[in-house]
Order: structure tokens, then C-alpha cells, then sequence
């Protein structure tokens, strides 16, 4: 039922003017956030615990690699390639002038990264005795599941804010609250996006009735239903694609930073801070995606390994593509062309 009611909201968030529902409500959520921030900080600083998670452990009985998964880990902190579809599908409609997209954007990214380091916090001197620790992080197959990790961080997080005075167990539900507003943001921006998804896909392929608003919500909440409820092997397939998150994020912001180096060559700017960030994570996070699917053929995840083998296709060709652009563009500024829009 629950779910239900979601995917509910999440049409009438896709379907509704921006002001209407979407901007009161995600304005309303960024100061519930601000507030989480500041008391779990706050909180941090007054308790002054100790580190009881051990500072360096290379090899965890059942881990994957440190490269490039730690790496995956620390770029979600810092750059995330679904801003970028929201910075350009929702947000670039929203703002008054030009000038505060450089506010507005690094300022979000700060804010992804305050967040990240909050995790960190909560996820390692949030645990009372390193016994505390070992228990919970007994062994990587333990410690897996999205149950378990928001688990960690609320529990850290609430003993944080619990230094004011508040009951630790309220301090629980506040930080529980927050998470879920948090993720219910995401929900409603990604539903509209994948709706403006669908009707560029109906126009290219000539398909007037999908690119109405209603019907291409529709479409979309149907996509997002059926792996909410789906279930493989007794869980949802939404939980068992959650997986794959880290490494498609950091995929989407390794092709925005090349969209944007494509763009920076094209206006004949300075592109190379750009351009090694995202050859770095790009080479990262397709390394991440291969050993990904290598491990659902391994296990025999059907799902997991047809998505994944979709979405590194996908990126491959787009990489290409950019690579084309590239040299494509370098010609163009060897012989003096003049500078035109990226097409």
C-alpha cells in the first residue's frame, strides 16, 4: 500500500507545475537537511568520540578491491552525475538569472560532500566500542544490504544529535525522517526526469501520443513500479538494482564533466581541469562496472547482469561518441574555425 501511495505522489509530482509541488516541496525538504547537517556536526563536536573502526583494513574477508570501489565510495561524496541531470532538467528551469548556476551548483556539491563526510562520521565514531563496530561490520556479507548501511547511519547519526539533550531514540526518528525526505526527493525529481526521458525518446521515434505529459508520467511510473514490486529471488528488484547506484552515479558524472569538456574546447577555454577529472573517473567507474557484471554472471543474477551490460554498452558508445567530438572539435581549433554551439 505504501508504495502504492509513492508511486502516486511521484506521478502527481511529474504531472503538476514545478511551483505547484515540486519546488515548495524540495525547499521545504533543503531546510529539514540543513538542519540534520548542523545537529549531527554540532553533535559530533560536542561528544568527541574516538575512532573505534580500525584506521586502515586493506583487505576485508569478502570485500571487493579497493580500486576502484573506494574510490566509487568517495566520488559519491563529490560528484554526482544525477545533479547533473537535475541541474540540467529541473533546476536550469528554475533559476532567475545565469549567473546563479555557479552558486546554486557548487553549492549543492558541498553540500553532497557535508553529507558524505556526515556518513563517514556516523558509520565510524558513531559506534559506542569497537565491539560495537565489529559486530556490526562482522564481515563484508553481513554488512551488505541498504537495511544495514542506513542502519549505521542513523544509529551514529542519533547518538550525534543526542548530545543536545534529545532522546536518542527521538534523535533516531529525526535522522530517520530526514533520510526518507531525502530519498523522497530524489523519487519525484527522477520520476519528471525520466517522463522528459520518454518524450524525447517518443519524438525521436515519432510517437506524438507518448510525449504528452500524462501519458509519458504514466510510463514512467509504470518503469518504477514494476521493479518496486518485482521480486527476484524474494526481494525487490528496485533493492537488488541499488547495487549498481554507485557505479552508475559516478558514470553519469564522469559523461557530464565530458559533455562540459566538450563544451570548454568548443568556446576555446581552458578544458584540462575538467578533462583529467573525468578521464579518471570514467576509467574508474568502467572498471567498477565490468568487475560488477562479472560477479552477476558468476552468481547468476540474470537481472542485475542485463542491466549492467546495458548500461556499460550504453556508456561505451557514448564515450565513443565523445571521442569523436573530441578530435573532431581539436581539428577544428587547429585550422581556426570559428567557434560554434556543440551539436
Amino acid at each position: 500500500m505504501g508504495r502504492a501511495i509513492l508511486l502516486i505522489y511521484a506521478f502527481c509530482a511529474s504531472v503538476l507545475p514545478v511551483w505547484l509541488l515540486l519546488q515548495p516541496r524540495d525547499y521545504l525538504n533543503s531546510l529539514l537537511l540543513y538542519l540534520g547537517l548542523a545537529a549531527i556536526f554540532g553533535g559530533f563536536m560536542l561528544l568527541q568520540p574516538e575512532f573505534v573502526a580500525p584506521a586502515f583494513d586493506p583487505a576485508p574477508d569478502g570485500a571487493p578491491p579497493m580500486y576502484p570501489f573506494v574510490f566509487i565510495v568517495i566520488a559519491c561524496g563529490a560528484i554526482s552525475g544525477f545533479h547533473g541531470l537535475v541541474s540540467s532538467g529541473t533546476t536550469a528551469k528554475q533559476i532567475s538569472r545565469e549567473t546563479d548556476a555557479t552558486f546554486i551548483g557548487y553549492g549543492g556539491m558541498i553540500g553532497e560532500s557535508l553529507l558524505g563526510l556526515a556518513a563517514v562520521l556516523a558509520c565510524t565514531a558513531g559506534f559506542i566500542s569497537a565491539a560495537a563496530w565489529h559486530d556490526h561490520y562482522a564481515s563484508w556479507n553481513v554488512a551488505q544490504g541498504l537495511g544495514q548501511s542506513m542502519a549505521a547511519f542513523i544509529n551514529g547519526a542519533g547518538l550525534f544529535i543526542s548530545q543536545f539533550g534529545v532522546p536518542e531514540g527521538t534523535a533516531r526518528a529525526f535522522v530517520a525522517l530526514v533520510a526518507v525526505s531525502f530519498a523522497l526527493t530524489t523519487l519525484d525529481s527522477g520520476t519528471r526526469l525520466l517522463r522528459y526521458n520518454i518524450q524525447e525518446i517518443s519524438e525521436t521515434l515519432g510517437a506524438p501520443v507518448m510525449g504528452t505529459r500524462y501519458v509519458s508520467s504514466a510510463a514512467a511510473v509504470f518503469f518504477i513500479g514494476f521493479f518496486a514490486f518485482f521480486r527476484v529471488d524474494g526481494q525487490s528488484a528496485g533493492l537488488m538494482l541499488w547495487v549498481l547506484f554507485g557505479t552508475t552515479n559516478q558514470i553519469l558524472g564522469s559523461l557530464t564533466l565530458l559533455a562540459v569538456t566538450l563544451y570548454l574546447m568548443k568556446r576555446r577555454a581552458n578544458y584540462f581541469y575538467t578533462l583529467i577529472p573525468m578521464a579518471f573517473m570514467l576509467i574508474t567507474t568502467l572498471v567498477a562496472m565490468v568487475y560488477n557484471i562479472t560477479v552477476f554472471y558468476e552468481s547468476g543474477s540474470i537481472l542485475l547482469l542485463g542491466v549492467g551490460v546495458i548500461l556499460l554498452l550504453l556508456a561505451a558508445w557514448l564515450v565513443v561518441e565523445g571521442i569523436i567530438r573530441f578530435a573532431r572539435i581539436r581539428t577544428e581549433v587547429a585550422d581556426g574555425t570559428p567557434s560554434a554551439t556543440i551539436s
